[in-house]
Order: C-alpha cells, then sequence, then structure tokens
C-alpha cells in the first residue's frame, strides 16, 4: 500500500509575532453592550434617511442635462425631484403618458 504524502502547508503563527493591539487599533472598533452598538468605528456614518435604489425609465434628453451637469448628477436630480414635489400637488398631474 502507498503510504499517503502531507502536503499540508504549515500555516502556523507564532502568537509573539502578532502586532500588538494599541490605542488605534481600539479607536477604529465598534463597542457594544449587549446587542446594542455604543461606538460606531471609523467609517462613513450611517444615513438618516436612505436611498432606495429603483428602476426607472426618463426621457434621454432630461437625463442628457441632468448628466451634462457633472458629479452629483443623480442627487441633483433627487433634489429637483423633492422641489418639484414641494411646489406642486402630485394628484393634480396628467396620469395619462
Amino acid at each position: 500500500m502507498i503510504a499517503k504524502k502531507d502536503d499540508s502547508k504549515t500555516t502556523w503563527i507564532d502568537p509573539d509575532d502578532a502586532p500588538e493591539l494599541d490605542d488605534d487599533w481600539f479607536e477604529g472598533a465598534y463597542q457594544y453592550e449587549d446587542d446594542k452598538l455604543v461606538k460606531r468605528g471609523r467609517g462613513r456614518p450611517p444615513l438618516a434617511h436612505k436611498k432606495m435604489p429603483v428602476k426607472v425609465r426618463y426621457d434621454q434628453d432630461v437625463i442628457d442635462a441632468f448628466r451634462e451637469s457633472g458629479p452629483g448628477w443623480q442627487t441633483r436630480m433627487n433634489k429637483a425631484l423633492r422641489q418639484f414635489l414641494a411646489e406642486h400637488d402630485i394628484n393634480e398631474l396628467d396620469r395619462r403618458q
């Protein structure tokens, strides 16, 4: 019978070689009390109003006009729609188009 070769590579790391957990490491950590998040680590803060991705169709000239305005065009489109809703009654629009 042929003996099985031990092909596995040793990936052990000496615990003494592990990096020190300094103040910077703990500053970037999330802190919990039970299941409640007490302190969020570094990174982008959560949004108060999350954006919802939707698939919608617009006329090409409308999209082109916003895209030509440069980076952030989707945010400007959102602001334009929000402004329209503030100034108009959505129920009075013609829904046949």
